[in-house]
């Protein structure tokens, strides 16, 4: 498989340019998980002064495995950022070959163009992509450091990454120029959170540089446009806030009747590197708030789109589109292109055990197969084509294989779980095909196991994370290869919450690893303590920056995780700042990073903070309705001081 990508969710936020929000990545590590899953989780006993934590939490990771010819994996290589900071998110993988791109959405550098100064903080939130060889001797080292042409705070460059041979291509779906197509002024900051591609190419010698600067055609604030993936001289960019009506090709694109319906844009590059937009895609359902486009995946003349918010109850292959019964089952499209390069839709598919909230939307596809995971399926069944029917261990997963015949008919030709199902493990949030193997990660497994083929029965480390690999036998018939966890297994680093798959290759992204290791096959143990671990990334107006004089509101979001219910935060337990400033009202739930889990966003009176010019950081305090404390504290800087 060539792309890999991660893709945001409809939310709302106050605006950007005119409040500091200071967003709070708590990975909340949990000693031992309870039994039947649901939705609210229990912390670890409070710690009225937690020791100061080491390492570079929340920072990411990713590690590379490979298969040798008696089908045994395992790990290559630990690799971190070069300039690995916490809250940086290292973890949005694309694999090409003996090539790997890995995006931090997070990094806060204000370089721009290729090898710019990974040593400046001051653009927080910009984004940055990281780009890796490996040479015959199956070494990797980093190849470039790439930033955006337009660097800005805040764009998230590299939340989505994209590699086929010797093309990158890189999504920020908060950039903000009101630009549209290819190559306009990317100066323009009128359109916040519009979002926008670039491309970047290659040369003999190993060295990048960028190819292209690309926009929708239909451009507006806060459409985030800007997952991507790519094959050949075709990309596909996602434009998941598209508000049109439209159904099928090439519709009406000014229609804004549907808010959130989601469309993809498909481009072609000609042989003189120059790309234009091939067609405007929606689905044949097109529904307000289905998020068409949640997540892509392209081989050679073949697009699937996942819709993450469609409600169909419709199960299999082209059964009723219309039912809107089943809220965010979720629904995967397929689509062709004709020698002409007319796109066309060939399949709208299902689940076989379709149920409401179950997010069939994780997608993967290598020629004329395809997988989808459905990270919050229910059922409790291990292994391969067990009961879909069985409901009792929420949230665990699942994953469905499909194929297409000679005559272009889609089929499910497994259903597959986990070989050590539990509530709330999320197999299935990212999933990975190449050939006849497929990589399944399940970011809310709970073994402390390392490397391959451990313990699967220990649930000692909460939100780990785990990989699974199967393939295909040849006669249609799946199993379970390799059970695949991180070499320094720790509670709440997520491991699997990216996969990148490339013949006998596999890369995994762990969203919330610690180290604050640098380079190739650095100190793994440098992962500070057990316990409560908390990352914090800050934007705003300045998107870092306030005022000691400003009496402007000061708005803070408590992420909620697979590991941490932020809609138990006590808001009147709150405090922020050297003058334990509380809300000015009370909390408000809202999903403000896009990852389907519900946040709490708080406004605090920045004069209250008791904030001054020489504090370089500040503080959150508060407590969940249960009394289990939480802390978290970032950097500060002032204007005008």
């Amino acid at each position: 498989m060539e792309t890999n990508s991660a893709c945001p969710r409809q939310l709302s936020v106050p605006q950007r340019r005119t409040h500091f929000v200071l967003i709070l990545l708590l990975a909340v590590l949990i000693s031992a998980c309870g039994g039947g899953g649901g939705d609210t989780f229990t912390l670890p006993p409070p710690t009225p002064t937690p020791p100061p934590a080491q390492g570079a939490p929340n920072s990411g990771a990713v590690y590379v495995y490979t298969r040798d010819a008696a089908a045994a994996w395992s790990q290559q290589a630990y690799i971190k950022a070069s300039n690995t900071d916490a809250g940086d998110k290292f973890v949005v993988i694309a694999l090409s070959g003996d090539t790997l791109a890995v995006g931090a959405p997070f990094e806060d550098s204000a370089a721009t163009g290729i090898n710019g100064d990974q040593s400046d903080t001051s653009a927080d939130g910009s984004g940055a992509v990281y780009v890796y060889a490996r040479d015959a001797a199956g070494v990797w080292s980093q190849q470039a450091y790439v930033k955006a042409s337009n660097t800005d705070a805040g764009d998230q460059f590299g939340f989505a990454v994209a590699l086929s041979g010797d093309t990158l291509a890189v999504g920020a779906f908060r950039e903000d120029s009101a630009a549209i197509g290819i190559n306009g002024d990317q100066s323009d900051n009128s359109a916040t959170d519009s979002g926008a591609a670039y491309v970047f190419t290659r040369d003999g010698a190993g060295t990048w540089s960028q190819q292209a600067y690309i926009k929708a055609s239909n451009s507006e604030a806060d459409d985030w446009f800007g997952s991507v993936v790519l094959s050949g001289d075709t990309l596909v960019v996602n434009h998941i806030n598209d508000d049109s009506a439209a159904t099928g090709i090439n519709g009406d694109q000014s229609d804004n009747s549907a808010a959130n319906a989601g469309a993809v844009h498909t481009f072609t590059r000609d042989g003189a590197g120059i790309w234009s937009q091939q067609a405007y895609v929606k689905a044949s359902n097109a529904n307000a708030g289905d998020l068409f486009g949640s997540r892509l995946e392209i081989s050679g003349d073949t697009l699937a789109v996942g819709a993450s918010d469609e409600d169909s109850a419709a199960t299999g292959i082209n059964s009723d589109q219309s039912d809107n019964t089943a809220v965010d089952a979720s629904a995967a499209y397929m689509f062709t292109r004709d020698p002409a390069g007319v796109w066309s839709q060939q399949a709208y598919i299902k689940a076989s055990n379709t149920d409401a909230g179950d997010k069939f939307v994780s997608i993967a596809l290598s020629g004329d197969r395809f997988a989808v995971g459905a990270r919050a399926e229910d059922s409790a069944a291990t292994g391969i084509d067990g009961d879909q029917s069985d409901n009792s261990a929420a949230g665990a997963g699942a994953t469905y294989a499909f194929t297409r015949d000679a005559a272009g008919v889609w089929s499910q030709q497994a259903y597959i779980k986990a070989s050590n199902t539990d509530a709330g493990d999320a197999f299935g949030a990212s999933v990975e095909l190449s050939g006849d193997t497929i990589a399944v990660g399940g970011q809310g497994e709970d073994s402390a196991a390392t490397g391959i083929d451990g313990d699967q029965s220990d649930n000692s480390a909460a939100f780990s994370g785990a990989v699974w690999v199967f393939t295909d036998d040849g006669t249609g018939v799946w199993s379970q290869q390799a059970y695949i966890k991180a070499s320094n297994t720790d509670a709440g680093d997520e491991f699997g919450s990216r996969v990148a798959l490339w013949g006998d290759t596999l890369a995994v992204g762990a969203d919330g690893e610690d180290s604050a290791a640098t380079g190739i096959n650095g100190d793994q143990s440098n992962t500070g303590f057990s316990g409560t671990v908390v990352a914090v990334h800050a934007f705003g107006s300045d998107r870092n920056a306030i005022s000691a004089n400003n009496t402007d509101v000061i708005s803070l979001a408590v992420l909620g995780s697979l590991k941490f219910d932020a809609t138990q935060v006590d808001f009147s337990t709150a405090e922020y700042g050297p003058g334990k400033a509380s809300p000015i009202h009370d909390g408000h739930v809202e999903d403000v990073n896009n990852d389907d889990i519900f946040d709490m966003l708080f406004h605090f009176n920045t004069q209250d903070t008791g904030i001054a010019c020489q504090d370089t950081n500040a503080t959150l305090l508060g407590e969940t309705f249960g009394g289990e404390k939480f802390s978290a504290t970032d950097s500060v800087k002032f204007a005008g001081c």
